[in-house]
């Protein structure tokens, strides 16, 4: 069974700088994609940014700029360093990755959520 653990997150001032992690785990064969979304309360899932294998990124633009997206393909994990945030950055952070498994075939899955919470 594969997995994602999320790590990292917490609590910053405006301006301040956080950096959360994620590795996946389990019998992997392949991962493609991988990213973090954002869910503040009552407001739905949000693209925050995401990779390709190959190094392609792709961000939403109230974070371009700020946000940088990484992976290392060799520990089955990604990254996403925040700078400057802002009190709206403030939310529940989900990373997700599209993995082929030996037993299941592609699927996309989830972590279990961090909590980013920017104070004014």
């Amino acid at each position: 069974q594969v997995q994602l653990v999320e790590s990292g997150g917490g609590w910053v001032q405006a301006g301040g700088s956080l950096r959360v992690s994620c590795a996946a785990s389990g019998n992997i064969a392949r991962i493609n994609e991988m990213g973090w979304f954002r869910q503040a309360p009552g407001k739905q899932r949000d693209l925050v940014a995401s990779i390709t294998n190959g190094g392609s990124t792709n961000y939403a633009d109230s974070v371009r700029g700020r946000f940088t997206v990484s992976r290392d393909n060799a520990k089955n994990s990604v990254y996403l360093q925040m700078n400057s945030l802002k009190p709206e950055d403030t939310a529940v952070y989900y990373c997700t990755a599209v993995v082929l498994s030996y037993q299941s075939g592609y699927q996309r899955l989830w972590g279990q959520g961090t909590q980013v919470t920017v104070s004014s």
